[in-house]
């Protein structure tokens, strides 16, 4: 099965790393974890904003490689502090009001550039009309 590589989408600042943001593979996109970033850099926040952002920038990556945010059927999320959980379920939600996508979470010892939060996500396109 041939593999798509997804490397710059507009709105999504460009990664310091050697990576791309999304592999596309037949119905299913694996997208790389997302850090509140900005054309500036990473913008330390609370656990609400960096979560907004990470996930507004999941969002545009899915959607840049033609999947919806109801797509969405996994979301991996790393913490630098667990205590944050109660926030980032609110924005989880929030987000997912009705289809909640499965989910691992998991405190990490360091992220990059001190980040709060980390989100990576596998989105699945139904072939249901």
């Amino acid at each position: 099965m041939p593999h798509t590589f997804i490397a710059d989408v507009p709105g999504v600042p460009p990664s310091p790393s050697p990576i791309s943001n999304a592999v596309v593979a037949g119905d299913t996109c694996h997208i790389s974890g997302q850090l509140a970033v900005y054309d500036d850099g990473y913008r330390p926040g609370t656990a609400t904003e960096e979560c907004e952002r990470a996930f507004a920038l999941v969002f545009l990556i899915a959607e840049h490689a033609g999947f919806a945010k109801d797509d969405i059927a996994y979301v991996d999320l790393a913490f630098s502090n667990l205590d944050d959980i109660s926030e980032v379920n609110e924005v989880y939600g929030r987000l997912f009001p009705i289809n909640r996508p499965a989910r691992t979470i998991y405190e990490a010892a360091k992220l990059p550039f001190g980040a709060k939060i980390k989100v990576q996500a596998v989105a699945i396109r139904s072939n249901t009309p």
